[in-house]
């Protein structure tokens, strides 16, 4: 699918901060100034973390928090940086897009808190849910 799109995969030794390491800060950004706090808030109110409240708070978060602070390497927002690449952004080539399955899901299952302990970097998949539809991409799906 890289090549489909026009460029190279490159493994990356981990925590290296020129390559991988920049990519594995962010997940310990989102797990120390989203996860934890959340998980906070919610066991004082007497409840715990699942997908369905994670999904429901993310955007938020996402629209109040990590797209509005001044980023370290770039000295601007990151929402800022979207809008000013979004002109130069390019539609995916014809078909790529026939790639994604959508699938019916029976039961939902909760993702045990225990789970939110792990580094995120070890989680390969990620799963997008709507009312009307689930769209799941993984590597060894595409």
């Amino acid at each position: 699918m890289a090549k489909d799109y026009g460029f190279n995969l490159k493994v990356c030794r981990p925590y290296r901060a020129k390559t991988k390491g920049k990519v594995e800060r962010f997940n310990g950004y989102l797990k120390s100034c989203f996860i934890t706090p959340l998980v906070a808030s919610l066991k004082q109110a007497g409840l715990s973390l699942d997908v369905d409240t994670a999904n429901a708070q993310v955007g938020n978060w996402l629209h109040e928090v990590a797209n509005q602070r001044i980023h370290a390497t770039t000295n601007e927002k990151p929402q800022v940086l979207l809008e000013k690449e979004r002109f130069s952004l390019q539609p995916l080539p014809e078909g790529m897009t026939s790639r994604l399955t959508s699938i019916t899901i029976k039961q939902r299952q909760a993702i045990p808190i225990e789970s939110f302990q792990h580094p995120l970097s070890v989680y390969d998949q990620l799963l997008e849910v709507s009312d009307e539809f689930a769209i799941t991409t993984h590597p060894a799906c595409l």
